[in-house]
């Protein structure tokens, strides 16, 4: 017999996940933080088990198609609607904010217009898993403020595409904006619409297979599957996210009343999957980059998490929600998001930022990320808001 010369490896490296897990579950902190410090152990900061963080990465990407699914099923799109002055008024009011005061920081520094408006893109995001996860760790999904919170994060992805074709331009990549790829966008942004809105009608949705499934938990596995990366594909076929094709799917499931079968078959799946995406957040880290840049970069952590804060905390606040709620709300989109990491290495392939540069941006956004968490659970302790779970 011969040893499967990974199998060593893999296990220890699943050992450090579960004993940081467990380690910080004992402290009674978010499991999210504990896969980012466990990717930290597992990179070249750390161990060096994982030189090649990219298969990692990419399997975390399939965490974040599978957590749009689940939240698509449950979704409430007559909800999604209901907070429309939220999710589409409110997201486009700050991204602009956010540009402009990117391009403000720019004069200071002399930067190019085409830096400033990959630094406005960046900061304006937010990551899905990340709020989508603690929404969910509180009991929110569901409320009101969750269905509002999960109608910026859609929003959000669909604008990224637009930040992807308006930096083509300023960087001359013509390609991007040819008009199939256009008008496939279109139809992907108003197939994913007008479903919302068929479901929001109450109109009738049927899965043909759903009912012979009851009694079948292997083909249960493999018809939810098939849902998720079906529809992600075909939306990224589309000119739009994974993620908006997996969300749709789970619009679809939900509306069929087919979640319960759907959402027992994959939850083992997504816990494996999102964890490995937090993981490879931790793997970006470098640690002795950071200790040498170590106050330029707390100073942009500080700048992207406050900031953000509170200009998403304004939204809510004119939205109509109570301060607390909005300041909560804040806290749950302050991060740059999955789509940040994309934008930067956009900017970095078409020589908008430097090396340094790069490196600079990806260690702000990856501690953003690990910081952010332990951001939203001091805020939710010092504040205490009244968010009402459904």
């Amino acid at each position: 017999m011969t040893i499967e010369p990974y199998l060593g490896p893999t296990a220890l490296a699943l050992a450090i996940i579960f004993a940081t897990g467990l380690l910080l579950h004992l402290i009674r902190q978010p499991h999210v933080i504990a896969y980012v410090v466990a990717g930290v152990l597992l990179g070249h900061s750390g161990l060096g088990l994982i030189e090649n963080g990219e298969p990692v990465e990419r399997l975390g990407a399939l965490g974040v198609t599978l957590l749009l699914f689940f939240v698509g099923m449950e979704t409430q799109p007559s909800r999604l609607i209901r907070g429309w002055r939220v999710s589409v008024a409110g997201t486009l009011m700050q991204i602009g904010i956010c540009v402009a005061l990117s391009f403000g920081i720019g004069q200071l520094f002399a930067w190019p217009a085409e830096r400033a408006l990959l630094l406005g893109f960046v900061i304006s995001l937010s990551s899905t898993a990340v709020a989508l996860k603690l929404l969910e760790a509180h009991g929110l999904t569901g409320s009101q403020f969750g269905q509002d919170t999960i109608g910026v994060l859609v929003v959000q992805d669909i604008a990224a595409i637009g930040m992807i074709i308006a930096l083509g331009i300023f960087v001359g990549g013509g390609a991007a904006l040819s008009p199939q790829a256009v008008a496939a966008q279109l139809i992907g942004g108003l197939a994913l619409i007008a479903l919302i809105v068929w479901i929001a009608l109450d109109r009738p949705v049927r899965l043909p297979f759903a009912d012979r499934l009851t009694d079948a938990p292997e083909l249960q596995v493999f018809g939810a599957l098939t849902l998720c990366f079906g529809l992600g594909w075909l939306s990224s076929a589309l000119g739009l996210s994974t993620a908006l094709g997996a969300f749709a799917g789970g619009l679809i499931v939900g509306a069929a009343r087919a979640t319960q079968w759907a959402s027992g078959a994959l939850a083992p799946f997504r816990t494996v999957f999102l964890g490995l995406f937090f993981v490879s957040v931790g793997l970006l880290l470098d640690l002795s980059f950071i200790a040498e840049r170590i106050l330029p970069i707390a100073l942009l952590v500080a700048l992207v998490l406050l900031s953000s804060m509170v200009f998403n905390s304004l939204i809510y606040r004119v939205a109509g929600y109570g301060w607390r709620q909005s300041v909560y709300a804040g806290a749950l989109l302050a991060q740059p998001g999955e789509f940040s990491f994309v934008l930067t290495a956009i900017g970095a392939t078409a020589g908008i930022i430097t090396g340094v540069g790069y490196q600079m941006s990806l260690s702000v956004i990856a501690l953003s990320l690990a910081l952010s968490p332990l951001q939203v659970e001091l805020t939710r302790r010092l504040l205490r808001p009244v968010v009402t779970p459904p």
